[in-house]
């Protein structure tokens, strides 16, 4: 009988966005672990296992072309997986709950229950459970409760969460910031804990490998989101104060990120934030904050996820406003579906918002995304009738006959397109109005274009009426500021008027 060749068996029990990037991951830089990847979806799992793999990550398909096969594998078998592994990862879905007691914002924990189940009645020896899913704080007690009352056999369950950005989740593995692995603080607990933390020392420098308790594992999760998402919602919130006043949000951005006590991460200002994880995560922690009696701690946060929907309303009413205040009829061209550039997700994208107001409005839309199928497209605007929405495989023919362009999404291509030409084929007056500000503004407006971007004037404006007004806003806010006795100087008060 030959040896076997590997020195340890991992599992991993959900083949999506965090299962499948993770576990390629791990075979690459350990090619004596056999790594299998499971998941029920058949479909799912065939594309694993083809050239057109069911995520779009840069890099992620070498990876997987060069490992599956010799040390990592994609199965629907879960139940011989299970019984094999030394390890076994469960990265399956957590959505936010629809209905019932917390819904709207506590996560929906009925397939990861299911998960520890099934763990339970097929194992034939002790495991460690590693938590891959964002979970709430304790669900690694409500797991271990689980197992131990189904099975006969010692579990350590471990909290692992992923601090994954799509469109550099291969990156983001191979370079982390940090690994972060949590357990009991038992002797069986601690040694479970090195065990897996052993795996990512193969590459990780071992100071960024962090290992905590279990709930600080899982709250730091929570909490890393929350803190990103936060940012975000913070200049979003100025970019609105920057429209106003004439202030430029990029060059307010810069002007704090230099500042090495904030730094210039996550204060690009936009039409919003988007992904499966910011809002889940904001709103699972919400409810946490509120089962443990903490109101102000909940409201503070909610507040993030206020501004978001705040911006992607904003945006849309601009649009609208922008245009004489009705898109009836018009065709607009939309640049962008996913949330972000480099991915193919379109969970929680901003531009669902937006593309929906517009349709109510009764716009007439011609979307372009790189990435994103037209199924997809379809499936999140509810399937609308090709007179509302066409979707268009080239982004030339999506601006053709378009009153607009709204970038969505902040795809390179979309830097380098044509603009004179897509200009000479569009209804005059044309509107660019980005959603990104990855645009060379001038150079838009010098072709002809008016251009809105977000936390900027916008200098093109329809009628002298408009620039009064913004102006009289400007004027008006500054004298109140005087009024109160806050240092705006008579002076620059009659310049300003």
């Amino acid at each position: 009988m030959s040896a076997d060749p590997f020195t340890c068996r991992i599992c991993c029990l959900g083949a999506g966005y965090v299962g499948g990037p993770t576990m390629t991951v791990i075979a690459k830089m350990c090619p004596d672990v056999k790594v299998t990847v499971c998941d029920l979806s058949e479909r799912r799992i065939a594309a694993w296992n083809s050239k057109n793999l069911p995520i779009y990550e840069p890099g992620l398909q070498d990876i997987v072309e060069a490992a599956r096969g010799k040390n990592l594998f994609f199965s629907t078998d879960i139940d011989t997986a299970v019984r094999e592994a030394d390890i076994i990862f469960v990265s399956v879905n957590t959505p936010t709950k629809k209905t019932g007691i917390g819904a709207g914002m506590a996560a929906d924990l009925q397939y990861w229950e299911l998960a520890g189940r099934h763990i339970a009645s097929i194992a034939e020896g002790p495991k460690i459970i590693v938590e891959k899913s964002t979970v709430p704080v304790k669900t690694a007690a409500a797991m271990a409760r689980v197992l131990q009352a189904n099975s006969k056999y010692a579990f350590q369950v471990l909290s692992n969460p992923e601090f994954l950005a799509e469109g550099t989740a291969v990156e983001d593995l191979l370079r982390p910031d940090r690994v972060l692995v949590g357990g009991e603080q038992t002797p069986e607990g601690l040694a479970a804990i090195d065990k897996l933390a052993n795996i990512y020392r193969r590459w990780v420098p071992v100071e960024k490998v962090l290992t905590t308790n279990l709930w600080s594992a899982e709250l730091s999760k929570l909490t890393a989101n929350a803190f990103l998402a936060q940012r975000i919602s913070s200049i979003n919130s100025i970019s609105a104060l920057c429209e106003q006043t004439g202030a430029d949000v990029d060059e307010v951005a810069h002007a704090i990120g230099v500042d090495t006590r904030i730094g210039p991460k996550f204060l690009r200002a936009s039409v919003g934030f988007g992904g499966s994880c910011f809002q889940k995560d904001i709103l699972n922690l919400v409810y946490l904050c509120r089962s443990f009696g903490l109101p102000e701690v909940a409201d503070y946060w909610h507040a993030v996820i206020t501004m978001n929907d705040y911006q992607k309303q904003r945006f849309a009413e601009k649009m609208v406003a922008a245009m004489f205040n009705t898109v009836s009829g018009k065709k607009i061209a939309i640049l962008g579906f996913a949330f972000k550039k480099d991915t193919g997700d379109t969970r929680e994208t901003p531009a669902i918002h937006v593309c929906e107001q517009l349709m109510k409005e009764g716009a007439a839309l011609s979307i372009y995304d790189p990435k994103v199928s037209v199924e997809q497209m379809n499936y999140d605007l509810g399937s609308p009738t090709p007179d509302k929405v066409c979707m268009e495989q080239d982004a030339y023919i999506a601006c053709a006959g378009a009153h607009a362009i709204a970038v969505l999404t902040e795809w390179d291509e979309f830097k380098t397109l044509d603009y004179v030409t897509i200009y000479q084929k569009m209804v005059k007056p044309c509107f660019i109005f980005d959603g990104r500000n990855i645009l060379d503004h001038a150079k838009l407006r010098d072709i002809g274009f008016q251009v809105f971007a977000i936390g900027k004037a916008f200098s093109n404006e329809t009628n002298a009426d408009e620039s009064a007004s913004s102006a009289a806003r400007r004027y008006s806010a500054l004298r109140a500021l005087l009024t109160a006795g806050l240092g705006v100087s008579s002076a620059l008060l009659r310049q300003v008027k």
